[in-house]
């Protein structure tokens, strides 16, 4: 059984999905876009935007009963590669104490809203 999840304290979905979807011990968080959950906004710099996507995707998890131990993947959306060390660093601040999750991170042609970073992750929570 599938349950959709959506957390007051992440920005809506801007389309027919779900924030998450929580089936047999897994949490699948869709694209997190660097919205700012109190302005609606989107801030200039890829630091910024990649500390409100994980901060959106905090939120989902902390709503959905998960934490950020429990994420197993990550992918990360750029539309330039040429962001990706700033990117890291702030990811890397988000995940520290914990063990890093599988990721991958693509440059693609354009994002939504014209952001500079969306993130998706999955997460697990169940026997070993």
């Amino acid at each position: 059984m599938k349950q959709a999840i959506n957390s007051p304290q992440a920005p809506a979905a801007i389309g027919p999905y779900s924030q998450a979807i929580a089936a047999g011990g897994f949490l699948y968080v869709s694209g997190q876009l660097p919205v700012d959950g109190a302005s609606g906004g989107i801030p200039p710099s890829i630091e910024e935007q990649t500390k409100n996507s994980l901060a959106n995707i905090d939120a989902i998890l902390k709503h959905a009963g998960y934490a950020r131990n429990d994420v197993v993947k990550v992918t990360v959306f750029l539309a330039d590669m040429g962001d990706f060390a700033a990117m890291n660093r702030v990811y890397g601040e988000f995940f520290e104490g914990c063990v890093y999750p599988a990721r991958a991170a693509f440059q693609v042609a354009r994002l939504p809203k014209d952001a500079l970073v969306e993130i998706e992750a999955v997460a697990f929570k169940g026997g070993a």
